[in-house]
């Protein structure tokens, strides 16, 4: 099998491994790719070399988490997928793999492209920014922040009953994010940017920002937007990569008195019904990565959903460094990128 290891900053090469495909146990799975994205935001940061992100592994390591493939074998005990399956994982970029049944997985439903179904995690983590921050149906939404991860918020909040406002600092984007649902997409840097929410909102304000950008600038614009006791529901990796800051990011102006919550999009999302009969103690979890993951796959097979409409680029995994750099680069015409493994 090939996978993709990064053994330094800027040190990417598709390496040959060895794979036991005719001895599996009883719980394993045998997984043969078909497409893998990049997320330009994190997989930027680890190929640079960013600072260490808790729980990422020393170099050399493997990058990439999103995945379709098909199930190709299955052991004596595997119950949970068959022969031919098509499905989402969260494994790296890689040619094949073995994984068990107790990973994370997702079927893909008949009629979704794997071009879409291959965002399904990332769109889940979209949709979690909502669940974690106890979204309601009719608030008001900013989504700071416009790449593939915040295009996805804005395209997933119509979907869940908000009022969506897109804020960039790229006109193209700005333009997709219209596409994706907004319901208005402004400048960060537009010097009437608060009188125009505000004329939006009807004077409500901004109930609830989605922050998917990591620079500094994005944050500050994100505690200035957000209305008095509102929340910012923050996916970025705050900071990373940046310059040592030049403001107090909970100064009392923007956290204290305005009474604001900070949530991170990290962990479960509190749900106020869970099941309550023991046999189905699991469902306790209600928005766990892979139901959320499975929800959107279910709004892609609905035609409500369309992720592959953001794809920019589509490269042969022999040309990954290739692609790695250009997001380096941070070429702004980059969005949506896609490795072809076939």
């Amino acid at each position: 099998m090939k996978i993709a290891i990064l053994h330094g900053p800027r040190d990417l090469r598709i390496e040959e491994q060895a794979l036991d495909t005719q001895n599996l146990q009883p719980h394993e799975i045998w997984v043969e790719t078909q497409l893998t994205a990049l997320k330009i935001g994190t997989d930027r940061g680890n190929y640079e070399g960013a600072e260490r992100v808790p729980g990422a592994p020393d170099y050399p390591r493997w990058v990439g988490d999103s995945n379709v493939g098909i199930v190709r074998g299955v052991g004596s005990a595997v119950k949970r997928v068959r022969l031919g399956d098509r499905i989402v994982t969260r494994l790296p970029h890689q040619s094949e793999c073995i994984t068990t049944d107790s990973a994370s997985m997702v079927h893909v439903p008949e009629g979704v492209s794997n071009e879409d179904a291959v965002y399904a995690h990332l769109y889940a983590l979209s949709a979690h920014c909502y669940h974690k921050a106890q979204f309601r149906p009719g608030e008001n939404v900013a989504v700071v922040g416009l790449g593939t991860l915040g295009l996805g918020a804005v395209a997933v909040g119509p979907l869940f009953g908000a009022r969506v406002i897109a804020i960039g600092n790229d006109d193209f984007r700005l333009g997709l994010a219209r596409q994706s649902g907004a319901h208005a997409a402004m400048r960060f840097d537009d010097a009437d940017l608060l009188a125009k929410i505000d004329a939006f909102t009807q004077g409500q304000g901004v109930d609830l920002v989605v922050l998917t950008a990591n620079p500094w600038p994005a944050y500050r614009t994100a505690l200035d937007i957000v209305r008095p006791n509102g929340r910012v529901s923050i996916v970025a990796l705050l900071g990373r990569g940046e310059a040592a800051l030049d403001f107090n990011p909970l100064s009392m102006q923007r956290f204290y008195i305005k009474g604001i919550s900070l949530i991170a999009v990290s962990g479960p999302a509190g749900y106020a019904f869970p099941n309550s009969r023991p046999e189905r103690a699991a469902m306790d979890d209600r928005y766990t990565a892979d139901r959320n993951a499975a929800h959107m796959l279910s709004l892609m097979a609905e035609g409500k959903l369309t992720p592959k409409s953001l794809v920019t680029h589509r490269f042969h995994y022999t040309d990954m460094a290739k692609a790695y750099e250009m997001a380096y680069r941070r070429e702004k015409s980059m969005l949506g990128v896609l490795f072809d493994w076939k």
